[in-house]
C-alpha cells in the first residue's frame, strides 16, 4: 500500500485522480489532500477516504471543514500546509494537480525529501524549470508527467536513446475558438471560451486552450522535462485529440501515443509506472468509430500566446515566470469579466516587454517576480 498526498484534490485532474485511486484502493491510500475552498467537492472525498491531513486555502474553509467532518484529521492552511503534507515521512508519492505557480514550493520540498512525484502542474516547470530539474537530478527523483501530452512523449521515449531524438511533436486541439478569425474574437465571452470541443477541464485551463497559452506552457515544460531545445519542439493542430503527442527520431521514424480524451489513463500510468494495469473506469479508444485523423499547421500569428511562450522560453531567466504570472492574472480578470478575451494576450505581451530579465534566479527572486508581475497586470485596469 502506497500513501499519496493529493494536491489540488477538487480540480479536474484531482477529482479524476480520486476516481483512479478508488479503483486501485488495494494499492493506494490517500494520506493527505489539499484543496482551495470547494468544500462541496472536498467533503465527499474526505468522508470516503478519511485522509490523515487536510490542507485548505484559508481559515474560513478550515472552520467549515471542522464543523462538517466526523473525525479528527490534521487541518492545515495555505502554502505552508501544502509543503508540510508533501514532505510527510509516511507519504510515498505526491500528486501535484494544483493550478498555477502555487505548486512550485511544495514540489521542490517533496523532491528534496525524495518523494515520487506525479504532476499535472505545468506551471511549476514553466516558472522555475532550472531549479526543479537541478533538484530532481541532485536527489535522484523522477518526475512522472500526468498531462496527456507529456505522458505521451514519456511513453514514446521509453527505452529510446536521447541522442537519437530529432524532435518532439505536441498536438493541440485548437481550443474553443479554433475556427474563428482574429476579427471574430473581439466580442467573444467567458461563456464562449469555456466551450471546449474535446476535453472537460477547469475554467483556467480551458481559457488557456482557447488562447493556445496552454500549448505554450507545455512547450516550456517539455523543454525542461525531456532536455530538448526549443527549436526541436513543434506544435501541430490535431482536432480529434486522439494522438496526444509524437516523437520523431533521427531516422525519421515517428512514434505516437494514442488514447481517448480521458485523463484517467495518464493519471493511472503515472501512479503505477512502470507497470500498466487494467483500467475499468476509462473509455477505450475505438479507431473505427473515429474514422480519420486530421493535422494542420499551427499559426503563431493566429495564436500570439504560443509565440510569446516560445520567446519567453528561449530568453530564459525570469521571463517564463513573467509569462506565467501575467497569464494567470489576465485569465483571472477575463473570467471575472474585467477584461476582454483579446486583452489577455495584450496584457501578457505588454508585461513581457516591460520586464528586466534576471538570469539564473533563485527561489526568492522567482516568488518576488511572480508577485510583482501580478500587481503590474492588475494596474492596467485601475
Amino acid at each position: 500500500m502506497k500513501n499519496i498526498t493529493l494536491l489540488g484534490a477538487t480540480g479536474s485532474v484531482g477529482l479524476q485522480t480520486v476516481e483512479v485511486i478508488r479503483e486501485l484502493k488495494e494499492q493506494f491510500h490517500i494520506y493527505a489532500i489539499a484543496f482551495g475552498s470547494s468544500t462541496e467537492k472536498a467533503l465527499p472525498i474526505i468522508e470516503e477516504f478519511r485522509p490523515q491531513y487536510i490542507v485548505v486555502s484559508n481559515k474560513e474553509t478550515k472552520q467549515e471543514i471542522e464543523r462538517k467532518i466526523t473525525y479528527n484529521p490534521g487541518l492545515l492552511v495555505g502554502n505552508e500546509g501544502m509543503t508540510e503534507v508533501a514532505t510527510l515521512p509516511e507519504v510515498d508519492m505526491v500528486v501535484n494537480a494544483v493550478l498555477g505557480s502555487v505548486g512550485l514550493e511544495p514540489t521542490l520540498a517533496a523532491i528534496k525529501e525524495k518523494k515520487r512525484i506525479a504532476f499535472a502542474n505545468k506551471e511549476t516547470l514553466v516558472t522555475a524549470g532550472h531549479l526543479v530539474m537541478k533538484e530532481a537530478r541532485k536527489h535522484g527523483v523522477q518526475l512522472l508527467p500526468v498531462d496527456s501530452e507529456h505522458a505521451a512523449i514519456h511513453q514514446c521515449l521509453k527505452g529510446e536513446r536521447a541522442d537519437e531524438v530529432k524532435r518532439l511533436i505536441i498536438t493541440a486541439s485548437g481550443g474553443s475558438f479554433r475556427d474563428k478569425s482574429r476579427e471574430e474574437l473581439e466580442n467573444v465571452t467567458r461563456h464562449d471560451a469555456l466551450k471546449h470541443p474535446n476535453w472537460s477541464m477547469g475554467a483556467k485551463i480551458t481559457v488557456d486552450s482557447a488562447t493556445m497559452m496552454n500549448k505554450g506552457l507545455e512547450v516550456i515544460e517539455a523543454h525542461w522535462l525531456f532536455d530538448i531545445p526549443f527549436e526541436q519542439i513543434d506544435v501541430i493542430l490535431h482536432r480529434e485529440s486522439i494522438i496526444h503527442s509524437m516523437v520523431e527520431f533521427n531516422d525519421h521514424s515517428i512514434m505516437a501515443q494514442l488514447g481517448s480524451t480521458d485523463m484517467k489513463g495518464p493519471i493511472q500510468y503515472a501512479l503505477t509506472y512502470p507497470n500498466r494495469l487494467d483500467i475499468s473506469n476509462a473509455k477505450a479508444l475505438n479507431l473505427m468509430d473515429i474514422g480519420k485523423l486530421q493535422f494542420e499547421r499551427m499559426s503563431q500569428e493566429r495564436f500570439p500566446c504560443l509565440k510569446m511562450a516560445y520567446d519567453a522560453g528561449k530568453i530564459g531567466g525570469t521571463m517564463p515566470t513573467v509569462l506565467n504570472a501575467a497569464n494567470e492574472q489576465a485569465v483571472e480578470m477575463f473570467l471575472n469579466n474585467k477584461i476582454s478575451f483579446l486583452e489577455i494576450e495584450d496584457f501578457i505581451q505588454k508585461t513581457m516587454d516591460k520586464h528586466t530579465i534576471i538570469q539564473e534566479p533563485d527561489l526568492s527572486t522567482i516568488i518576488e517576480v511572480d508577485q510583482s508581475t501580478r500587481q503590474r497586470v492588475k494596474s492596467y485596469v485601475n
